[in-house]
């Protein structure tokens, strides 16, 4: 099978096509999300358990791992989701700032930027620092006492409902985290005063809920029933994230980064079944290489960024179009006009939705179908209620046969035909290693797929027995075990960013970026990897084996049509007398080829149009 493929055309997404009505869906798909963080003195205790502390009096607390995954999940999103907007939002404190003036709630915020907006380097250089002055200038303090009905938590959850009405939920998904290491919100309360706490603020949380945002719990300890409750979330959820107190305070914000992190839908598609039967599907993108942020113009006096217009101008008279421009087609000595409304109408070949056309055994869907990453698919019921149900009937269904789907999918500008690979849930103790769903292939079109032409008496070497177990051998030696691409960064991109990020921080230091693709020349020492490299030479080459006399036999050919050439050209240059063409000024009357005769015949470079092949050839005579 021979390819000609552009490596960004395999993983570049149809949803990029910004000619498709659906463009706008992916551009509009921002996150609102406010951080509440617990600032109650419990927060302000070592992190560390019990049996591994120390004497140093720099543990780090509840409140710095909070601080710094919030920090770095502000780096990475700076670099992912650019669009997105945030706030920070302190509970059980001893000052407050908040557009609602409520008691133990503190929004932090930096100049020439709204509560919620998006992250500048000002902002995040600032909270960077926030433990150092957050005693003096914020306090911490328990927001719920006895003496009042009024509670710190009840007061952030309706703070960030606030905030968060900023935007339409169709067009941005809002969510709240909320950060404690209190098992117990209420613990202190006890009777008709705890009963009335709970309720009013579990009902706040559900307002909340019903306007469209998530609230998500990131607890530093296990956290009672009763708070699980109270914020919304599922129990069995919680279980699978929940930190132990034995677990090291890396593995915590592992966890912790982790959660903060959603796996976004790329958008909602109609998968039409059969009889009118339709359900509503969300699309998620895989794996795919990151690259450079897009460049930003700026404006050179204000620094603002600059925003491209394009105006059109009469030909004739210079006027400027108020019009849309139309399209034409001559047809019969006559020009058919077309407004980009109609023609958009002709190519259309495809309404965008998934269409299920029959399905076929997995024997015949073959690994090199599959040309560029897959797009996983999980029912919605948002728009259409049943589409789980459905889905389920039809996955388990596929699961059972053993079959795949065949399917219609595209736009106007690439219709295609996917295959729908049903994928069963994996789980192990450690949680769910692969989700259940399934992936949407995109198959090759039929002159995608070409046969290799060799020649009929060519004489191809195969290896034997011997050279084939001494190669298992040493790729068995190498393998590395439980490999995954998400394993190795980018060492080019994470220099490019980590350089950014010190300009926009102003940090004193550049970075060290480890490169993690380099060869393991450690590893590659250890004796058994040496003696099974050293078997699988004998086994190929022989007991007598000169690299250096190897790589010679292997260029001969290569050498042999130089040298050619170049008698070739030695030959033909004879033939001018480049004295006489040069100072006469008859070099520009040769052809690049016959320059190319003298450029040859002494080794100098070829490259260049005929005013540099002249050039060079004058410098090289001296003149």
């Amino acid at each position: 099978m021979a390819m000609d493929l552009d490596p960004d055309d395999i993983f570049r997404d149809d949803e990029d096509d910004p000619e498709n009505e659906l463009y706008l869906a992916r551009e509009t798909n921002k996150e609102l999300l406010v951080y509440l963080v617990d600032a109650s003195p419990k927060m302000f205790t070592s992190a560390r358990p019990q049996n591994h502390m120390q004497e140093d009096q720099n543990q780090e607390t509840y409140f710095h791992v909070a601080v710094s995954c919030i920090s770095e999940s502000l780096k990475t999103q700076i670099i992912n989701n650019s669009y997105d907007e945030v706030a920070i939002c302190f509970f059980n404190t001893r000052e407050k700032k908040n557009l609602q003036d409520l008691n133990g709630v503190f929004v932090f915020n930096v100049a020439e930027r709204e509560f919620l907006d998006r992250p500048t380097a000002r902002f995040i250089k600032e909270f960077n620092c926030i433990e150092e002055s957050f005693s003096k200038q914020i306090g911490s303090q328990y927001g719920i006492v006895s003496t009042s009905r009024e509670n710190s938590l009840y007061n952030a959850i309706w703070v960030a409902q606030a905030l968060l009405r900023k935007g339409s939920a169709k067009t941005a998904e809002k969510r709240i985290v909320l950060i404690t290491n209190e098992d117990d919100p209420f613990g202190n309360m006890k009777g008709v005063t705890k009963m009335d706490m709970t309720r009013t603020t579990l009902q706040r949380a559900k307002d909340a809920q019903d306007l469209g945002i998530t609230i998500e719990l990131l607890p530093l300890c296990s956290c009672s029933g009763e708070f699980n409750d109270m914020i919304g979330l599922e129990g069995d959820a919680l279980t699978q994230f929940m930190p132990l107190a034995e677990q090291k305070l890396e593995d915590m914000k592992d966890q912790l980064q982790k959660r903060m992190f959603r796996k976004r839908k790329v958008r909602r598609i109609t998968f039409s079944i059969a009889n009118g039967i339709s359900i509503e599907l969300n699309t998620y993108a895989l794996i795919r290489p990151t690259v450079p942020g897009a460049i930003t113009w700026l404006d050179s006096v204000t620094n603002l960024p600059l925003k491209v217009e394009r105006s059109f101008i009469c030909g004739d008279t210079g006027a400027l179009m108020q019009e849309p421009a139309k399209h034409f087609h001559p047809y019969k000595n006559e020009n058919i006009k077309f407004s980009a409304e109609e023609l958009s109408a002709i190519k259309r070949v495809s309404t965008g939705h998934l269409r299920l056309l029959g399905f076929k055994p997995l024997s015949c869907l073959k690994d090199y179908h599959n040309l560029r990453p897959s797009t996983f698919l999980f029912p919605s019921d948002e728009e259409v209620i049943g589409s789980t149900t459905i889905f389920i009937a039809l996955h388990r269904s596929m699961l059972r046969h053993k079959r795949f789907a065949v399917a219609f999918y595209g736009y106007s500008t690439h219709p295609q035909m996917v295959a729908l690979v049903a994928q069963d849930e994996i789980i192990t103790a450690a949680g769910q290693i692969e989700p259940p769903g399934m992936h949407m292939i995109y198959l090759p079109f039929s002159d995608d797929i070409r046969h290799l032409h060799t020649e009929e008496n060519a004489v191809t070497s195969r290896a034997n027995e011997d050279q084939i177990k001494k190669a298992t051998s040493l790729i068995k030696r190498l393998d590395l075990k439980d490999f995954s691409v998400c394993q190795f960064a980018n060492p080019a991109l994470q220099s490019h960013y980590a350089i950014l990020q010190a300009l926009a921080l102003d940090e004193d230091e550049m970075p060290e970026i480890k490169d993690e693709t380099l060869p393991d020349e450690e590893g590659m020492a250890r004796p058994g990897v040496v003696k099974a490299l050293e078997d699988f030479k004998v086994a190929v080459y022989g007991e007598i084996y000169d690299e250096e006399n190897r790589d010679n036999e292997n260029t001969s050919d290569a050498s042999k049509k130089r040298k050619v050439i170049a008698e070739n050209a030695a030959k033909e240059c004879a033939n001018y007398d480049w004295a006489d063409l040069a100072q006469n000024g008859k070099l520009k009357d040769l052809t690049v080829v016959e320059l190319k005769y003298y450029l040859t015949a002494h080794n100098l470079p070829l490259t260049g149009k005929k005013e540099v092949l002249i050039s060079r050839i004058l410098s090289h005579m001296g003149k």
